[in-house]
């Protein structure tokens, strides 16, 4: 990930692309707040396919395995998107000072995702969800 994230003239939009059939991935979508200088965060279902969709897929990223977040023209993917996410964050409320603690250091973020996915996979699997697959690999419609 880049050391510094954009500066407040450059960044046009926030994206937030995850999947909304995961309830741990809504409900923390759902609950994380961006200070207002960073604009205004759009929750983008990846299910839906958005246009978004087919840039993750054309960087051969594979949303059921991280969320993606566009910051201006920046695509991060995984725990690079959650700990910029944390940056871009506010402090206000428990879960955004949580948030912030957890994923502002990068390493932290990178050593915390995997467990994080392994528990979506687990949880995914339990509701006998299927995978968004955006890759096409044959096979693995279910988690």
């Amino acid at each position: 990930m880049a050391d510094k994230l954009q500066t407040q003239e450059d960044i046009k939009r926030l994206d937030l692309v995850y999947d909304t059939q995961c309830p741990a991935c809504d409900f923390y979508c759902k609950l994380v707040r961006v200070r207002d200088s960073a604009g205004a965060l759009n929750l983008i279902d990846a299910r839906e396919n958005p246009e978004i969709m087919q840039e993750i897929t054309a960087r051969g990223w594979d949303i059921d395995e991280g969320m993606a977040l566009r910051v201006g023209d920046q695509l991060y993917y995984g725990s690079d998107a959650i700990h910029a996410l944390s940056l871009l964050g506010t402090r206000a409320g428990i879960f955004n000072k949580l948030n912030y603690w957890i994923f502002e250091s990068s390493k932290r973020a990178h050593l915390l995702y995997p467990i994080l996915r392994s528990c979506r996979g687990l949880l995914l699997k339990i509701l006998r969800r299927t995978r968004i697959n955006n890759l096409q690999v044959e096979g693995r419609n279910r988690f």
